[in-house]
């Protein structure tokens, strides 16, 4: 489990809520689109007063960035790494792996790499999909040696509890569930995605019927926890999470760590009758691209549950101690780019989840911890979610510079933005970040009307670079043209060819050469249906 951590303070030790949400878009809070449009709240769709409520209270950031989908980011909470690094390029719904299908591991592979993950994409295609790790390694034996060091066996004397969506378990593979990685599991599932209403026969399904030759007695997707006589997923959770920070009220000297993973607002679509007839009748349907009164109802439900965990820390008393984190995975699923045209609409930011365009990976981040930050203020520093295993380490007590350099950690602590949020002091020193995507999907690119081909991404100071491993660039003044409107590739050609080698290198020493796309042997250029032809611009880095 890596090189425990050491405590150098311990006096106000706070309490710890981390709520993550799924697919939340940047412009699905009404604070943020407000922040981003100028927009009055009154004019918009959907309705978020509680995590606007944190907004107020707390400090939130602009540029705050995850990855382009889910797994990625939950592996670099946990870790404190870029998802790459750790082979976690992509996330999927149930697949098959080297250990859910017990096969031999062939040489330089790894027992949670997936066989095969691609979508059904019917033009041609010039790349082949890399694959990616499904399990972040606990030190179990199929890991071979590797065992990262999770944030909850990081903060080694509070007590960590995890509720919701996990997706980092290798699909219900035994020794890689919260459990392991240090949490008291109290409801859970290693799944993409979960139905609203009877999730819990999912859930609590023991039997290895998905994948019968795992070499274990029983599957461990999941645990539905406690009864809640609740009917609808998110109120569920929200309320064994309300149980949980009750029962730690009652107990004196031992901080607490929860850290609660909502499945909203993930697919499937699935509201509450009543507030989708709200919405379906309210006025300002289709502000901004925002009209679907299930998307909106699934929204107020997540708000709803923050405004409960607030109230929840007044009513115990718990309030003047906890840090409360919200973020979400990633960019919102954007209806412009998705097969069925469903989702949210992360206008004026370009593209959406699976994009490393500025929808598809920046997201709200708001901190919230009273007397300890400062109310109603902005951050504007780019940051990443390599970040908040540090920050939250060093929020702790803890020694988070001496972590990140035993542990390799990418992620640098923001807590001294919260106090300096111009960084004037420079406390937080990181410039650089990194985002790498090896797949073709079938959500059409912002850019054109064909499946997304791989792309990775490099955003170092005000400038980021996209690389499509089709041949192609895309160079952005983020700090000017956050939109992505104006674009540089083919007129700072210097800067172009400076940060494409930079980005690069750091694939070549960080990333495995299984985890990046490979030429197809099968295109043929003649099919092609895109206006350019491919160039490859990458086989002679993996030779070098």
């Amino acid at each position: 489990m890596g090189e425990k951590s050491t405590v150098i303070n311990t006096a106000s030790r706070p309490n710890i809520i981390l709520i993550l949400a799924d697919d939340y878009g940047i412009m699905d809070s009404q604070a943020y689109a407000h922040k981003f449009s100028g927009a009055n709240r009154s004019e918009m769709f959907y309705e978020t007063p509680n995590i606007d409520r944190l907004v107020r209270e707390g400090t939130a950031f602009s540029q705050a960035y995850a990855n382009q989908l889910c797994s990625p980011t939950r592996a670099s909470i946990m870790t404190g790494k870029y998802a790459s690094r750790l082979g976690f390029t992509t996330a999927m719904p149930l697949r098959e792996t080297y250990y859910n299908q017990n096969l031999p591991i062939p040489d330089g592979y790894y027992a949670h790499d997936v066989l095969e993950h691609k979508d059904n994409i019917l033009i041609e295609q010039a790349l082949n999909n890399a694959t990616s790790n499904s399990a972040v390694p606990t030190g179990n034996p199929y890991d071979n040696g590797r065992d990262e060091l999770s944030i909850a066996e990081a903060l080694k004397d509070y007590h960590s509890a995890f509720i919701g969506k996990w997706h980092i378990g290798g699909f219900g593979a035994q020794g890689y569930q919260p459990a392991d990685q240090g949490f008291e599991p109290l409801a859970w599932f290693d799944a993409g995605g979960s139905v609203y209403y009877d999730w819990k026969k999912s859930w609590d399904n023991k039997t290895k019927t998905r994948f019968p030759k795992m070499p274990q007695e029983h599957s461990e997707i999941g645990d539905s926890g406690q009864e809640t006589n609740e009917d609808y997923l998110t109120d569920d959770l929200t309320v064994q999470a309300l149980n949980y920070v009750d029962e730690r009220s009652k107990l004196k000297g031992q901080p607490f760590f929860l850290y609660f993973s909502h499945f909203a607002i993930h697919s499937p679509y699935q509201g509450k009758e009543d507030e989708i007839a709200y919405f379906e009748n309210k006025p300002t349907k289709g502000w901004n691209g925002h009209k679907d009164p299930v998307y909106a109802s699934m929204i107020k439900s997540l708000d709803r549950s923050v405004g409960k965990i607030l109230k929840k820390l007044e009513e115990t008393g718990l309030d003047e101690n906890t840090l409360v984190i919200f973020m979400s995975d990633n960019g919102g699923i954007d209806s412009k780019i998705t097969p069925k045209g469903d989702g949210t609409d992360n206008s004026p930011f370009l593209g959406g989840k699976a994009c490393v365009t500025e929808g598809g990976i920046r997201v709200p981040l708001i901190f919230r911890w009273k007397g300890k930050i400062k109310e109603g203020q902005w951050v504007d520093v780019p940051v990443d979610c390599t970040d908040i295993y540090p920050t939250i380490l060093e929020a702790s007590g803890y020694d988070s510079k001496a972590i990140i350099q035993t542990n390799k950690l990418d992620g640098e602590s923001i807590l001294p933005l919260l106090s300096d949020p111009k960084n004037i002091k420079k406390g937080y020193s990181k410039e650089t970040h990194f985002w790498h995507y090896p797949f073709n999907v079938i959500y059409n690119s912002p850019y054109e009307p064909y499946a997304l081909t791989p792309h990775s991404a490099i955003r170092d100071g005000d400038y980021k670079l996209i690389f499509d491993w089709y041949g192609r660039f895309h160079l952005y003044n983020i700090k000017e043209d956050p939109f992505e409107k104006n674009d540089l590739a083919t007129t700072k050609t210097v800067l172009r060819e400076a940060l494409f080698k930079k980005l690069m290198d750091w694939l070549k020493i960080n990333v495995e050469e299984r985890y990046w796309p490979t030429l197809n042997p099968d295109y043929n250029p003649a099919n092609e249906e895109r206006k350019v032809p491919f160039l490859d611009l990458f086989t002679h880095y993996m030779k070098e």
